[in-house]
C-alpha cells in the first residue's frame, strides 16, 4: 500500500512569504501574526487530491520543538487544514531532529516523501522509495526528484503510481 509523508515548514506553511517579515514572524510573532502566515500556493488543493489518491494514507511529519509544534498545530487548525485536505488530525507527528523523520517513515511504511531539506532525503535513502525535494536552491541528492511547486510535486507523485493493468473489453466480457 502506498503511503505519503509531507513536511510542514516551507512545504505547506510558507513562512518566507509572511506579510510581516518572513519566517521569523511565524516563529516569533504573536498568535494573530502567526495565523497570517500563508500556505504555499496550491498546497491545500494538491494535498486533498493526493490524500484521495493515497486512500487517506497520508501523514505530516515535521521537525519542531514544543513551542513550534504548538504554533504549527494552531496554524493547521485555524486554516482548516484537516477539513480542506482530508488528512486526519491524528496523522500529524513531530520529532526533535531532522534525521528522526526516518524513524517515523520506517514505522509508518512511507513510500512517498516530500521535504525541502536535502539532508532529510539523504537520511531516507533505502527507507522511502519515492522522495521529492520541494526546493529550487539546494543540491539534489541521488535518487530524489526535484519538485519545487505543488503542481510539479503532484504530477511527479501521481506518475509514480503503477498504471492499472488494461484488459480489453472482450476479455472482461468473457469472464462475465
Amino acid at each position: 500500500m502506498n503511503k505519503l509523508r509531507i513536511d510542514i515548514g516551507r512545504v505547506i506553511i510558507d513562512g518566507s512569504s509572511h506579510p510581516d517579515g518572513g519566517d521569523t514572524a511565524f516563529f516569533q510573532g504573536d498568535r494573530a501574526t502567526l495565523l497570517r502566515t500563508p500556505a504555499v500556493p496550491g498546497a491545500f488543493e494538491a494535498i486533498a487530491r493526493l490524500t484521495t489518491l493515497f486512500k487517506g494514507q497520508a501523514w505530516l511529519v515535521s521537525k519542531a520543538g514544543p513551542r513550534v509544534q504548538q504554533r504549527t498545530l494552531q496554524w493547521l487548525e485555524h486554516h482548516d487544514f484537516y477539513g480542506r485536505t482530508g488528512i486526519p488530525a491524528d496523522h500529524v507527528r513531530f520529532c526533535l531532529r531532522r534525521a528522526d523523520k526516518a524513524v517515523h517513515c520506517a514505522e509508518l511504511g512511507i513510500t512517498h516523501f516530500i521535504d525541502d531539506k536535502p539532508d532529510v532525503h539523504e537520511a531516507l535513502a533505502g527507507i522511502v522509495a519515492h522522495r521529492y525535494l520541494f526546493d529550487r536552491r539546494h543540491h539534489l541528492p541521488a535518487g530524489v526528484s526535484r519538485t519545487p511547486t505543488w503542481p510539479t510535486a503532484e504530477t511527479a507523485i501521481t506518475q509514480s503510481f503503477e498504471p492499472l493493468p488494461h484488459f480489453p473489453l472482450a476479455e472482461v466480457e468473457s469472464y462475465l
